[in-house]
């Protein structure tokens, strides 16, 4: 694909989330959760570091089932110290935890897509960036999306993460309008 975002250089793993995952609108709650928990684990570090190791980070946290990882205790966090597969932070695992039982305890209210999808009132954001420099580290909306998952309890979500969640999850189309996933992109939007 010519004229992609160059964010994504040229190696394969990346190109491929690139032009297959980056910016399709997200609606199941469970893969949304997936992708923030995935997103606090980038905290200071690169997203082709989490991207190599997402993999095993599905295996570590058994697929991400919100249910399992809920009742992870301290013997888990233990396992998930020592697994060198994924990124071995006390911290954050402890925040994966956690935000799994604010997923269950949002699921028992209202859908966990419907909780983030309201900030944009269901419906894609569609950002006509040219350059590179003109795409924002973080916005108004995301620093907003960030204070509230803070005060039910989120960690790990400051506004950069909480941006680079919504843009990756469809909830803002930040490809270049110069990309043709772009166009594809604001084509998906219901």
């Amino acid at each position: 694909m010519s004229d992609r975002c160059p964010w994504c250089g040229n190696e394969e793993i990346y190109v491929s989330y690139h032009d297959l995952e980056w910016g399709v609108p997200e609606f199941d709650g469970r893969a949304l959760w997936e992708k923030l928990i995935l997103d606090g684990f980038q905290a200071g570090l690169s997203w082709i570091t989490i991207l190599k190791k997402r993999d095993a980070f599905r295996a570590a946290f058994d697929g991400f089932d919100p249910e399992r990882v809920a009742r992870y205790t301290e013997a888990d966090v233990n396992r998930l110290l020592a697994d060198p597969r994924i990124v071995r932070h006390g911290g954050k695992i402890r925040s994966a935890i956690r935000s799994a039982q604010l997923f269950n305890e949002i699921e028992a209210r209202e859908d966990f897509a419907d909780y983030l999808w309201k900030y944009v009132d269901g419906a894609p954001i569609q950002n006509t960036w040219a350059r590179m420099a003109d795409v924002p580290a973080f916005t108004p909306l995301s620093t907003r999306l960030s204070k509230d998952l803070k005060k039910a309890g989120f960690t790990f979500c400051g506004p950069t993460i909480v941006y680079a969640f919504m843009q990756a999850t469809g909830m803002v189309n930040d490809h270049l309008t110069g990309c043709p996933r772009h166009a594809e992109i604001r084509g998906m939007a219901p």
